[in-house]
């Protein structure tokens, strides 16, 4: 059984309630049919009539729970919710009503802050700042997490490395040059969603150009201090760097150019060093080497909300469903 097919079961066994705001998408509907059909979660997909009957023809969404925001009983509750959560910020009932009526993200936002749901999937047509911004204003962060953040869950057919060939790389979606303050923090959110996910232990590998020494730079002295004060705030934790990729991966290769590290040549947690290397790395390994790419999915929000590329496919929706079902479970 891959990955994700073990995750569709663990969904299963919690059926959790995630909205699907985008209605003017027709990959939303192929989606929604397979994810009802197997089970995976129960749906709120959030449109008009209009919009649900245009794109979701041919396709059985039966048992779907279709929302309509210009007719719903509980609009005026959320425009209300909007109105309490930003009044220090400006928003007006107007301004609220506007905003909801015609972004449906925060519409999704404002029911699962209301607990009308426990988790939303949205970005196949919409930037990845459209899909968090509602987030971070509305949901907000969890407790105790000083930074939002991002992985892909990697599956890599026919690998020997990582997990069986299941790897998290963080973070490939949201910072674009984190300190090492936030890159420590990202790496021990990334081992979290980790072990949540995949069930085993995180072997966490600080990424670079240099391994132990091997280069001397500014941006290698960031990963070394990243790495310092991650073990100082997780020092449960299996992690290590800087390390090369093939040195974080490939046992031979570790045991030559890390001969004590604990993590080298058996990384499962790729942390790169910013947003350039991270988006680069996820991508190529995804074309090149066949891979399922899982995201990009948050950590650190207080209820699942994640992402997805616009060049997402049907079956990208179902299984970053899936996901967030599991992180629902575990919120």
């Amino acid at each position: 059984m891959g990955f994700i097919d073990k995750i569709k079961e663990k969904a299963r066994q919690d059926k959790k309630t995630i909205i699907l705001p985008e209605s003017m998408d027709r990959r939303t509907f192929e989606a929604a049919e397979k994810i009802l059909k197997e089970e995976i979660a129960d749906l709120i997909i959030i449109g008009t009539t209009e919009q649900i009957e245009e794109n979701s023809k041919g396709l059985d969404i039966s048992k779907a729970t279709i929302i309509n925001p210009f007719t719903y009983e509980k609009t005026q509750q959320y425009i209300d919710l909007f109105v309490e959560l930003r009044k220090s910020k400006g928003m007006t009932p107007e301004l609220a009503k506007e905003t909801i009526l015609n972004d449906y993200a925060y519409y999704g936002c404002l029911m699962i802050k209301s607990g009308d749901a426990d988790g939303m999937v949205s970005g196949a047509c919409h930037s990845t700042a459209n899909t968090l911004r509602p987030c971070l204003q509305i949901i907000k962060t969890k407790p105790g997490t000083k930074l939002v953040s991002a992985f892909f869950l990697m599956e890599v057919p026919d690998c020997e490395y990582g997990e069986n060939g299941t790897f998290v790389f963080g973070d490939c979606g949201l910072n674009q040059n984190p300190n090492p303050e936030e890159l420590a923090a990202i790496a021990i959110s990334s081992a979290e969603s980790f072990k949540m996910l995949v069930g085993k232990e995180p072997k966490v590998a600080m990424l670079s150009h240099s391994s132990k020494g091997s280069a001397k730079h500014a941006d290698v002295d960031k990963v070394v201090e990243a790495v310092k004060l991650a073990k100082e705030m997780a020092p449960e934790l299996e992690l290590d760097g800087e390390l090369q990729t093939d040195a974080a991966i490939v046992p031979s290769v570790g045991a030559s150019k890390a001969p004590d590290s604990k993590v080298a040549g058996k990384a499962n947690v790729l942390i790169f060093p910013d947003l350039d290397a991270g988006n680069i790395g996820y991508k190529l390994v995804q074309r090149l080497a066949k891979a399922e790419a899982y995201g990009p999915m948050t950590q650190g929000i207080a209820k699942p909300v994640n992402d997805l590329s616009r060049g997402c496919s049907s079956d990208d929706i179902v299984g970053v469903v899936a996901i967030t079902a599991v992180q629902c479970q575990n919120n």
